[in-house]
């Protein structure tokens, strides 16, 4: 069985990213106006922040057999063990991760491992898991 989730994704956070990105150069446009080098940090954020919209936007989850892949943009993690995994949870916690969204969940494997993801369908995607490893204490419940 293959199932691939995408991650759900918070605009409200992408709409920050820009305004962290952009808005400190309005001021010196206003004052400067389009200069050579105000045109280049443009152009360069421009391609920055499109590559943070592209891992934005094709992070995805894959359960394989028994592994969850995760990729996020170009990057790829570490294949996960369904089998090593002890607990599914609701998380809050906003460390960097490869989840798109403040709407994230938080799996535990191994002795000490955790990641944080933010499957759009996360209800769906912890039955998945649930499916493949029924040791898995799944805390989610879809009232949340």
């Amino acid at each position: 069985m293959t199932k691939k989730y995408y991650s759900k994704v918070s605009y409200g956070l992408l709409i920050f990213v820009f305004i962290v990105f952009f808005g400190p150069l309005v001021p010196i446009l206003i004052a400067d106006g389009f200069t050579i080098n105000m045109i280049l940090t443009i152009l360069f954020l421009i391609i920055i922040f499109g590559f943070i919209l592209h891992m934005f936007f094709k992070t995805i989850y894959t359960i394989e057999e028994n592994k969850l892949k995760i990729k996020c943009g170009f990057f790829s993690y570490k294949s996960i063990e369904i089998n090593d995994m002890r607990e599914i949870a609701k998380s809050t916690n906003i460390i960097s991760s490869p989840a798109a969204s403040f709407d994230r969940i938080e799996i535990k494997y191994g002795k000490f491992d955790e990641v944080i993801i933010s499957p759009k369908n996360k209800f769906e995607f912890a039955k998945d898991l649930v499916k493949i490893n029924s040791k898995i204490v799944n805390t989610l419940n879809e009232v949340s």
